[in-house]
């Protein structure tokens, strides 16, 4: 898949503050076209576009990964990815309707490809340098903390009814937005903080409600997340 001559063009360039994705080399740009294809790796301006476009997205955008997950565990996904948004990116493309309610058309659902060893490193590398948004992530001053877990699933789900659209377990919660019993081996906790408390700035045309939750409460749920996820390690 990875050109390795290339991705070390890249990454030479890179570090002396050429941005990558506007070089106009063909070579170099063609590094990452296979996951260009289907995520956004370049800032797209969403609010300078109709909230019709979140439909067409084929994937999660990508560029602000680095500000996003964690390295360790993107490179294991690469290599062995599993379905985290178990109705797709956009649900309601992916629902069939019945007359015992709707279910998810897992046929519908589109494969990830799978990287060897060595272009899982190198992608993750690469996709760990874009940090567009470190000032959302610092405005949101989370430090991990410790709660109950019994608090923290209250929490979750009765207190705020993330579990309409979030499983935090592999057998519980709704499919209509990502899984989040692995989130905290996923995401960097900064990043949970600041996307719970205003997901409209990390993206303007999100489905995830931006419920102005105060301070106390977005610590208690990304607290949760911690100590929930460490019984799916």
């Amino acid at each position: 898949m990875i050109n390795h001559r290339n991705w070390v063009l890249a990454v030479t360039l890179l570090l002396a503050g050429t941005p990558y994705l506007v070089l106009a080399d063909s070579d170099v740009a063609q590094l990452m076209a296979d996951c260009g294809d289907c995520h956004a790796l370049n800032n797209p301006n969403y609010t300078q576009q109709s909230a019709t476009e979140r439909k067409n997205r084929k994937a999660p955008p990508l560029f602000y990964a680095g500000n996003k997950f964690n390295r360790t565990w993107l490179v294991a996904w690469l290599q062995n990815p599993e379905r985290i948004r178990p109705a797709g990116y956009y649900p309601p493309a992916h629902i069939l309707r019945g007359a015992d309610g709707d279910s998810v058309d897992t046929s519908s659902l589109p494969e990830h490809t799978a990287l060897s060893a060595a272009d899982a490193a190198q992608t993750a590398d690469y996709l760990m340098s874009l940090k567009p948004f470190t000032s959302l992530v610092e405005a949101a001053a989370y430090e991990p903390g410790t709660l109950s877990w019994k608090m923290g699933n209250l929490t979750f789900g009765k207190f705020n009814g993330c579990d309409a659209c979030h499983r935090d377990a592999p057998d519980y919660g709704g499919t209509s937005g990502p899984e989040l019993y692995t989130a905290w081996a996923r995401l960097q906790p900064g990043f949970i903080a600041s996307y719970i408390a205003d997901p409209v700035a990390w993206d303007p045309h999100t489905l995830m409600p931006g419920n102005s939750l105060n301070p106390e409460v977005v610590k208690k749920l990304a607290d949760y997340l911690k100590v929930n996820g460490e019984d799916f390690k």
